[in-house]
């Protein structure tokens, strides 16, 4: 009896052996499985930022006054992506840093952003704005057919205002810019400012080319080349308080 007692026991412990052994190695296996799926995690959260597009985040609001962010009131430190819309009331201004660049939307404006390969740029559906540049490529502003952005790394300032679909008047304080309507490419020196007519058809409002304006001379353009017209206008002394407190400053300080 004591053999038979010893032999159950045996067997049963044999039993009980195996399936010790079968919850480790399913435990085991559970382990590995568990580590593969977190090494996969890991891996994900690392090469996120390399298949998403930081390219679309452009800048920061730095300064806001009865503004507006797409749908919502506009906030200092809301971060502004390609294709969000600024606008702003009458006596409202909101002002945006873009890496090299600075962008202040006046009152009564509305802009939309983009990014042009590595370049932030807006497009200025209406009102005024004022931007400045520490290089060439820091900045694009484009008004329908016409973009304009700083003619050299130079630290530059440029002011747009929209008069109309077709019109607008380009100034610049400091540097020079250069506008562009497709391979129409110009340039406005330091202390100039125009008005553009985006229509090389259109009449002479301000009267023959050379009486009592600035820049101009020589034989007219050749009206298949012109993509656009401009009369030289004055410029006022500054910009904005803006302008002499922050733009003259490099943008692309902190």
């Amino acid at each position: 009896m004591t053999r038979l007692r010893v032999a159950r026991l045996t067997g049963l412990s044999s039993v009980a052996t195996k399936s010790i052994d079968r919850v480790a190695v399913a435990s085991r296996n559970n382990c590995i499985s568990k580590s593969f799926l977190a090494l996969i995690v890991v891996f994900s959260l690392l090469t996120a930022p390399l298949w998403a597009t930081p390219s679309s985040w452009l800048g920061t609001i730095v300064y806001a006054d009865r503004a507006r962010f797409a749908t919502g009131q506009a906030s200092v430190g809301a971060t502004i992506f390609s294709g969000d819309r600024l606008s702003t009331e009458q006596s409202g201004g909101v002002q945006v840093r873009a890496g090299a660049a600075r962008f202040l939307l006046h009152g009564a404006s509305m802009a939309t952003f983009s990014q042009e390969d590595s370049t932030p740029a807006a497009t200025l559906a209406l009102g005024t704005a004022t931007f400045s540049t520490a290089n060439s490529k820091a900045f694009a502003l484009h008004v329908a057919s016409a973009v304009i952005r700083p003619n050299s790394d130079r630290p530059t300032i440029g002011q747009v205002t929209v008069l109309s679909p077709k019109e607008l008047i380009v100034k610049s304080t400091r540097g020079s810019l250069s506008i562009a309507v497709e391979d129409d490419v110009r340039e406005i020196p330091e202390g100039a400012a125009y008005r553009v007519v985006l229509d090389s058809s259109a009449a002479d409002p301000q009267g023959p080319r050379g009486a009592g304006t600035k820049g101009y001379g020589g034989p007219p353009r050749k009206p298949a080349k012109d993509k656009f017209i401009w009369y030289a206008v004055g410029v006022a002394g500054a910009i904005t308080v803006w302008a002499v407190h922050e733009a003259l400053e490099s943008p692309d300080r902190p």
